[in-house]
């Protein structure tokens, strides 16, 4: 028998109060002047929303969907969403890079659970408002909090255009995972010491849920360089060029 340690995710707000406690512990040692300078020049990437649906909302055993409709939750979560960002902000951060979350309609978890056909278009009809108000949430932040540039990545579009045109960007398989058990490779994600497929790189999903690596590598240089079409107002590299002061 082989015991595990059960890792919980840390919500978001605890996060940023790590970061500050962090900060607190690196300003005592280098001043405020240099920490604020460096935290300006950093890079926040930012990708908030898919266990709030896959974990919460889809799940039979929370009240969630029943106390909020789609709209209902999506406006809930983006509020809160930007006070999150804009917390960070406060602590000096002033580059972001906020990631959308991708299409949750075919990944093995949701294929397993519907038989009928290939993808699940009502997730996505959850998903979409989401990302569109996280758009709108962008442009908002960028309007009101100065000396910052806040981008959006497009993960839904670059994730569909994959899913549609697979061959065209060497995958094989789209409906099942490299590791996982039951059908479509995802009614029980990948578990330790599970054998995975042979041939990864031709797959789109790793396990029930996550894309693979060679999606990630695909995402990011498109995040990194696209055009606007994917990554707005700017690309990661345009944004890592500019020079944003703290003060």
């Amino acid at each position: 028998m082989h015991s595990f340690v059960q890792v919980g995710r840390i919500p978001f707000n605890q996060q940023i109060k790590n970061f500050e406690s962090t900060l607190d512990q690196i300003t005592d040692n280098l001043g405020a002047d240099a920490v604020a300078d460096a935290i300006a020049h950093c890079i926040f990437f930012v990708g908030m929303g898919s266990n709030d649906y896959l974990n919460n909302y889809l799940m039979p055993n929370y009240n969630t969907r029943n106390e909020y409709n789609g709209e209902q939750f999506s406006d809930l979560l983006v509020q809160q969403y930007s006070r999150q960002l804009t917390s960070l902000y406060n602590l000096g951060a002033r580059k972001f890079v906020i990631s959308g979350v991708g299409s949750i309609a075919c990944i093995p978890s949701i294929l397993a659970q519907n038989m009928l056909t290939r993808c699940s278009p009502d997730v996505d009809n959850l998903v979409n408002p989401f990302n569109n108000k996280v758009k709108a949430m962008v442009n908002t932040l960028n309007t009101n909090l100065p000396r910052s540039k806040f981008i959006y990545v497009d993960i839904y579009r670059m994730f569909m255009d994959i899913i549609n045109n697979p061959r065209l960007y060497g995958f094989s398989v789209i409906d099942r995972g490299c590791c996982g058990i039951g059908r479509n490779s995802g009614q029980i994600t990948c578990l330790p010491f599970q054998t995975p497929c042979s041939n990864r790189d031709q797959y789109v999903f790793w396990d029930a849920f996550h894309p693979t690596a060679a999606v990630n590598v695909m995402l990011a240089r498109k995040a990194f360089s696209g055009n606007t079409d994917v990554v707005f107002p700017m690309n990661i590299q345009q944004l890592a060029a500019l020079d944003l002061k703290a003060n």
